[in-house]
């Protein structure tokens, strides 16, 4: 009885206590793992492994997966083959399946390849745009505007990503009018969405609130998304303190994948695993299965040689040892 009890209980399950509204009935997961996640990594999987895993993640409910990038593959070998990744996949309906372009050449590629959805990337700080992207800020949003021209007129989905909004490595903190002002020369040049990067995990929930309060003076709540590592144990925390305004768009990596090249001790992005464990927990609506995430997870660093950075993977991974099962065990089974 005791045991059935506590089953119940578990986020999603059964009988749960009482709980207040949610502060927003659902939320939008983008799955960056496999480009942002392992971009960084020190591993390298071959392709027909990249591809088992964004098929993995859409059949665990993913609808938002961002499949690679066209980088120069000499700076990113971990994305070398990404119009192979591509054309591999299975495509279920539903998934959208956006990549990264840092430049015209990249988003020819792109287009050659079949991408329906592109992203492009700019910089809050003027010193990590240099060693990101080698130009400055004014500089690289002079380009994308031609890239922006040419995959609107392409019929493409459009998102903007900008770096390290909550503070830079080199610069420190950054103003968030100057984020504001960059937001808005994105969704100008016709990016659908803008992910707020907090790049090196620094922020904290009332600096990323603070943040999102400035922006929405002048710029809709579903126009905005956040993207914050986890460096200080602070990521789920921020997205937390900011779901109430209205935010329903969150960027994850499975297993807590990634970091930073030009901040060595940023760890990865916020586990996907953690932030639904939370949404369930909250009554939030995500549309995908924990547990076989997990699953993915723990196959993925295996492959990569890792453990996984998401606490409740860890979690449920030890249990699952201790009870000899080969699935995860949540909480009361």
């Amino acid at each position: 009885m005791a045991q059935d009890k506590a089953r119940d209980a578990r986020p999603g399950h059964g009988e749960a206590p009482a709980r207040r509204t949610p502060v927003t009935p659902a939320v939008t997961i983008v799955e960056v793992g496999p480009r942002d996640g392992l971009q960084y990594e020190s591993a390298v999987l071959p392709v027909a492994q990249r591809i088992a895993l964004i098929d993995g993640l859409a059949e665990a409910g993913l609808k938002v997966i961002e499949a690679g990038s066209f980088v120069s593959e000499t700076r990113l070998p971990q994305m070398a083959g990404t119009a192979d990744v591509l054309a591999g996949l299975a495509r279920k309906p539903g998934v959208r399946y956006p990549v990264l372009v840092p430049n015209r050449r990249g988003l020819q590629a792109a287009l050659a390849a079949g991408a329906q959805e592109v992203a492009l990337f700019a910089a809050a700080s003027e010193s990590f745009s240099q060693k990101n992207i080698n130009c400055a800020i004014a500089e690289s949003l002079a380009r994308y505007r031609d890239v922006a021209a040419e995959a609107r007129a392409a019929g493409l989905r459009l998102r903007g990503y900008l770096s390290c909004v909550l503070g830079c490595p080199y610069d420190g903190a950054v103003p968030p009018s100057r984020v504001a002002k960059l937001a808005e020369a994105l969704l100008d040049m016709g990016c659908d969405e803008v992910s707020l990067g907090d790049t090196i995990g620094i922020g904290t929930p009332g600096q990323a609130r603070a943040l999102l309060e400035v922006l929405l003076q002048s710029i809709p709540a579903q126009r905005l998304a956040l993207h914050f590592h986890d460096t200080y144990g602070q990521a789920l925390a921020s997205v937390l303190a900011c779901l109430d305004l209205g935010i329903t768009r969150v960027d994850t990596a499975l297993a807590g994948l990634g970091g930073c090249p030009f901040a060595k001790s940023a760890s990865g992005n916020l586990a996907t695993e953690d932030l639904v464990y939370m949404l369930e927990g909250m009554g939030i609506a995500h549309g995908t299965d924990l547990d076989a995430l997990a699953r993915l997870g723990w196959r993925v660093c295996d492959a990569l040689g890792r453990a996984p950075a998401s606490r409740v993977s860890q979690a449920l991974r030890a249990r699952a040892r201790e009870s000899g099962a080969a699935t995860p065990v949540r909480p009361g089974d």
